[in-house]
């Protein structure tokens, strides 16, 4: 059929074509924490994590090869800075989801919307709005009462891990705004670089003794259901999640995008209670009410809309 005669879309639904593939991206990511939860243990973490990124580095190098010869030096050192940065986060991840719930987990890892700004206003020593303070005090009172959800006891291992995560998503944010060399560079080729010197400290990891059993050797006792789970976690919570957030940065706003995989901890509470099976109590509950709301009340004040 011929372009001409197809009617216009109209602004609603041009919006809707954009924030759809966006709020799918959401929800797979909040449905990541139970995937990795299901596929891990304590003493598989690494593997897991080899498994998952090998997976995906090929795949973008082979997608960015002309801009991976591009890159110079000085973007390649920041990259593999970059790199070492997120290995951090994705240890500090998933050992934490193996010692929490899937929902306290994409609850907790929210307030890196709350720590970013606090952070970004004490490197460039410009006091937050009092609006905004007030919403992370409120995110750090839901944060409180989630982890108390069977009454009050101390916070997890995994809580305490999952809360060092979104403190690491801080740091790597504010590094990639502040390292110039990686400022141009290609956003495809920058990603590949930086996952790829993940995967390089997660094999000199799973290299080292008493890490755990090699990924070889998991990989092996992979039934159908392990191999599922990591394929979603490769194919779906990367690959599909980078190249949607590339091809919707260019058709809306930064700001727009925010706001829609803004919503991951509301997935990651809906697939780990329908699915599987968590319970948060009362507490729990009106923990995470708290958090939602401190987040999405901080977004629109650091972004000035409140």
């Amino acid at each position: 059929m011929s372009s001409a005669v197809l009617p216009a879309l109209t602004p609603s639904r041009r919006a809707w074509v954009t924030d759809l593939p966006l709020l799918l991206v959401a929800a797979v990511w909040g449905a990541s924490y139970l995937a990795a939860k299901g596929i891990t243990t304590t003493h598989t973490v690494i593997a897991v994590l080899v498994l998952r990124f090998a997976i995906v580095v090929p795949a973008l190098t082979v997608a960015g090869w002309r801009g991976l010869r591009a890159l110079t030096g000085a973007q390649w050192r920041g990259a593999g800075l970059l790199g070492l940065v997120l290995s951090g986060i994705f240890l500090l991840e998933t050992y934490g989801v193996v010692h929490t719930s899937a929902t306290n987990a994409g609850l907790i890892i929210s307030l890196t919307m709350i720590f970013t700004p606090l952070a970004e206003a004490a490197v460039t020593r410009v006091r937050p709005p009092t609006a905004f303070l007030a919403a992370a005090g409120l995110s750090v009172a839901g944060v409180v009462l989630l982890t108390q959800g069977g009454g009050f006891t101390s916070p997890s291992t995994g809580d305490f891990l999952m809360l060092l995560a979104a403190l690491a998503r801080t740091v790597h944010v504010l590094a990639m705004a502040r390292i110039k060399a990686v400022q141009d560079a290609d956003s495809l080729s920058l990603t590949t670089v930086q996952l790829g010197s993940a995967v390089a400290v997660f094999a000199v990891l799973a290299a080292v003794p008493g890490t755990g059993p090699a990924p070889w050797t998991v990989a092996a006792d992979f039934g159908a259901g392990e191999w599922a789970g990591l394929l979603f976690l490769s194919v779906f919570c990367t690959l599909f999640a980078f190249f949607v957030q590339m091809w919707s940065v260019r058709r809306t706003s930064p700001s727009r995008v925010s706001l829609l995989l803004g919503t991951e901890p509301l997935w990651a509470a809906a697939v780990g209670i329908a699915i599987g099976g968590e319970h948060l109590g009362t507490l729990g509950v009106l923990g995470a009410v708290l958090v939602l709301a401190g987040t999405a009340w901080g977004r629109r004040s650091a972004d000035g809309t409140s």
